[in-house]
């Protein structure tokens, strides 16, 4: 067995291999660490590379810190119905995947980001690394499996909703029966419907 493969199969179980151990004695670091840190290679190097990974200069990770949790607001204190009082059950529109990828963006916005995955929890945080390329480097433009990214049309793709975590949002993962409405936006679908009543 490969030791990608290795490392493949410890991560799909990572409660009952050897990762359980290591990551509780890495996260009394990551912590004290800032929310969003560069990073010098990934911690997950076989699902890094399977994402678009290289180990070439113009490729970047971050790992980035979410906080977990549901979305409870401030009990109101007067003026509505029980029902409209709006604490609990508040669901957010985009998962926290792509809250990290968009906060990632943020905090370096030379670089496009081209992927990301699950690292690590604990009862109050999520930890996700990023992928991010420079568009600008020679390197990148030189390289034909990754150029694509340098083109206009990719330019601030986090925001449009176009990496993998942001299609899923966009409800694009399904197929066939049922999915007539939301390719190719829901906004798009409606428009249309719109359009037809005029």
């Amino acid at each position: 067995m490969s030791m990608y493969k290795h490392l493949s199969e410890a991560w799909q179980k990572p409660e009952s291999s050897f990762v359980k151990g290591l990551m509780q004695q890495r996260l009394i670091e990551w912590r004290k660490q800032p929310t969003i840190m560069r990073i010098d290679k990934p911690t997950r190097i076989d699902r890094a590379r399977k994402l678009g990974y290289k180990a070439k200069q113009g490729f970047v990770v971050a790992r980035v810190r979410v906080r977990r949790g549901g979305m409870r607001k401030t009990r109101p204190r007067a003026g509505r119905r029980q029902k409209r009082m709006g604490v609990k059950k508040f669901k957010v529109a985009k998962s926290l995947q792509l809250i990290a990828e968009e906060r990632a963006a943020r905090k370096f916005p030379n670089l496009e980001v081209l992927n990301s995955y699950w690292v690590w929890q604990d009862g109050r945080h999520k930890w996700y690394e990023v992928i991010m390329v420079d568009t600008a480097s020679p390197v990148i433009k030189a390289d034909d499996d990754i150029n694509w990214i340098c083109e206009n049309p990719n330019k601030r793709r986090v925001f449009r909703g176009l990496t993998s975590a942001g299609k899923e949002m966009r409800a694009l993962r399904r197929r066939g029966r049922g999915a007539e409405k939301v390719r190719p936006s829901r906004k798009a679908v409606w428009r249309r419907k719109e359009r037809r009543k005029q």
